[in-house]
């Protein structure tokens, strides 16, 4: 549907401050930008009651081509969540956008803009583009949390990811905590989703930076937390009602896993939970990714032509330390498998994307066919932090950082010569250190 400038001012001007005001008290949190290809992009909002809600958007300055998303009408059952299709759209472009509740226009103090990905394959080099990462996201609630000192601080880290203007950022799981009285009902799970995504800081960041996550046990249950759980489908449900991920686990499967794209790199986003052993289990085949979404790893990282592949996973792939739920501790058969296989079928540029660990730090193996597969680990984004015991034998040196902090990847360089930026960043927006690879 398109409107004249005309008739857009005409729209505005008949609506008066207090009608505004009055449309705003229905939003909870967002307008949050999801997952976005070159024909559609979606955007995600929560209300606090049932509410019409719905997006106009054009292309950058020409707001007389104005377009909408269908309505849609939040609900209880579903948190108050909605989730909108931007799907008039072309490649390349950037998008100016705003929430309609109740017909009305909300307006906001901070940009809320999209882009849809450029067509550049067979026409140019691949665009550069910026990718923000972090994990372990914690926001207080007082009266359910565990008495002392709050585990929760430093929220303005959010300014700083938002400052660096990431075209898209990954959140490695962990990216809420379910508390006691969240872990076993629907209504625990909606309330603490809900909560996490209402702090203030996180609003701007969400409505003009495309987000993509994967999970750990604290946004899929209690404390390590395991394919046991007779709540994991419902685990699920929640997580698809906030976030917007192109599509959540494998054809025929259980769990969250995806896969997507950006420019010429790959995302792939596994699930390290859904179906994992417990780890006490003493007895039979560990596992911690699964058979099915195992192999389905392997077959799409060899069918892979980006210049570097991206895998997020919940915990430390690389890690050589046998402790806490590193993997080499939990599942070191299948560690082996997975590693093994990488080199068999002579996969180059591997770089792992972890959380969890509550300090960062950057882990390289060279394999025997001479490429190297890293892991990059970023913790905690806001929650307590705990200092690495040194004991990785991998860990690049000068790259382990405790205190809270995220990382940025940025890609860059020609087609066939594309590098890789990484950065790792504190709470205030200080560089603590930066690495350069070159795609091999």
């Amino acid at each position: 549907m398109k409107y004249t400038r005309n008739f857009f001012i005409f729209l505005i001007s008949t609506i008066s401050a207090t009608q505004v005001l009055a449309q705003k008290s229905f939003l909870q949190s967002g307008p949050m930008l999801g997952y976005t290809d070159m024909m559609e992009t979606m955007l995600w909002v929560q209300t606090n009651s049932a509410a019409k809600v719905q997006i106009a958007y054009w292309e950058k300055d020409t707001i007389s081509e104005r377009k909408l998303t269908e309505v849609y009408t939040t609900g209880k059952k579903y948190g108050f969540t909605a989730h909108l299709l931007a799907d008039q759209v072309e490649p390349g472009k950037m998008y100016e956008y705003q929430l309609l509740l109740n017909d009305i226009p909300v307006k906001f103090d901070y940009p809320t803009t999209f882009q849809t990905q450029s067509l550049w394959q067979w026409r140019s080099d691949p665009p550069a583009f910026k990718v923000a990462l972090g994990s372990c996201f914690y926001v207080n609630e007082t009266k359910y949390d565990r008495p002392g000192k709050p585990y929760g601080d430093g929220y303005h880290i959010f300014k700083a990811i938002h400052a660096e203007q990431p075209d898209l950022m990954l959140w490695l799981g962990d990216n809420t905590y379910l508390r006691e009285v969240d872990w076993y009902t629907r209504t625990g799970f909606i309330h603490r989703y809900t909560h996490t995504r209402s702090l203030p800081e996180l609003q701007p960041l969400l409505a003009s930076t495309h987000h993509y996550a994967i999970w750990d046990d604290h946004d899929f249950g209690p404390n390590d937390s395991d394919g046991s759980s007779v709540h994991k489908g419902m685990a699920k449900d929640i997580f698809q009602l906030f976030w917007g991920n192109p599509t959540y686990g494998l054809p025929g499967k259980e769990g969250i896993t995806t896969w997507f794209k950006f420019a010429d790199m790959e995302f792939f986003m596994l699930d390290n939970r859904t179906f994992r052993n417990p780890n006490r289990r003493k007895t039979g085949e560990q596992a911690l990714l699964g058979k099915d979404q195992m192999e389905w790893l392997i077959d799409a990282l060899v069918s892979s032509s980006a210049p570097f592949k991206l895998v997020a996973i919940g915990g430390q792939v690389l890690n050589t330390n046998a402790a806490y739920e590193t993997y080499v501790n939990l599942c070191p058969e299948e560690r082996t498998y997975l590693l093994k296989r990488i080199g068999e079928e002579g996969i180059k540029n591997v770089v792992f994307l972890t959380g969890d660990v509550h300090h960062s730090e950057l882990s390289k193996l060279e394999t025997e066919n001479g490429s190297a597969i890293y892991d990059l680990t970023i913790s905690p984004l806001t929650s307590g932090v705990y200092e690495s015991d040194g004991k990785n034998l991998l860990v690049e040196e000068g790259t382990t950082v405790n205190e809270r902090n995220f990382g940025i990847l940025e890609f860059s360089g020609p087609r066939t010569e594309r590098i890789m930026t990484i950065r790792v960043i504190n709470s205030d927006g200080a560089e603590m250190w930066r690495r350069v690879i070159e795609a091999q």
